[in-house]
């Protein structure tokens, strides 16, 4: 089957000595993994490996055959030009943490648009956007209403944070039940917008404490996840 869709590029991976497989996320059919071959190669090709950088957004011409295995791209094509995502160094690290972050979370060959659209939003956003000190916080609590467990706030004035249901509650009832200054930091990103958060004042130690936190939660309600080796760059960066 033909498919021509945008995709997103959330990996790539060196096989051999000039093959490249790289995973995308498409808005057609979620999440494929794609073999190119002799790409590192060619100097001619229609397909340039610089177009497989980490979050871009592109245009592809596909053959799948939904059997699971390696599908095969024909075209590709920027769909959306960046202007600073790939050049500014801390917009890169924080490029590398949530393309770690995209890959532990998507995991399932489902068509999820709005997943996409919220994705290529956030994205160029963050490239058009030069205050993006609370960005990765945003991103990862917004990310969480489309991958399914997003926080409860009806109780949100309790004192805890139940990581493991994902509501608040008056009293600890288990180990993953946390409280402190970084949970009442916490309150003020939900439900809000990426302009908004922005103003929201954290200091070094918050901040880590708040991602940290954040990645405890999608370790509980992700089958597989694990923490970004890009964690300790993004922490130097931001603290």
């Amino acid at each position: 089957m033909i498919v021509h869709s945008p995709a997103i590029v959330i990996h790539s991976l060196r096989y051999g000595e000039a093959d490249l497989i790289v995973t995308l996320f498409t808005k057609t059919s979620g999440l494929r993994s794609y073999l190119l071959k002799r790409i590192l190669k060619s100097k001619r090709g229609k397909i340039r490996s610089s177009l497989f950088q980490p979050l871009t957004i592109l245009e592809i011409e596909a053959f799948h055959k939904d059997k699971g295995s390696l599908e095969r791209i024909k075209e590709a094509k920027l769909h959306t030009m960046y202007k600073t995502l790939h050049t500014d160094y801390v917009k890169s690290a924080l490029v590398f943490f949530i393309s770690e972050i995209l890959k532990n979370s998507i995991q399932e060959e489902e068509t999820n648009i709005d997943l996409f659209d919220y994705l290529e939003t956030a994205f160029i956003w963050l490239d058009e956007h030069d205050t993006i000190g609370n960005y990765h916080i945003t991103f990862l609590i917004k990310l969480t209403q489309y991958l399914g467990f997003y926080p409860d706030t009806s109780g949100i004035e309790s004192e805890y944070f139940n990581m493991q249901e994902g509501f608040f509650q008056t009293t600890s009832s288990n180990v993953y039940c946390v409280k402190g200054n970084h949970i009442a930091q916490f309150k003020q990103f939900l439900g809000t917008t990426f302009e908004a958060s922005m103003n929201i004042r954290l200091s070094r130690s918050i901040r880590s404490d708040i991602l940290a936190m954040l990645l405890v939660y999608f370790e509980l309600h992700l089958h597989g996840f694990k923490k970004p080796k890009s964690l300790s760059v993004l922490n130097e960066i931001f603290n």
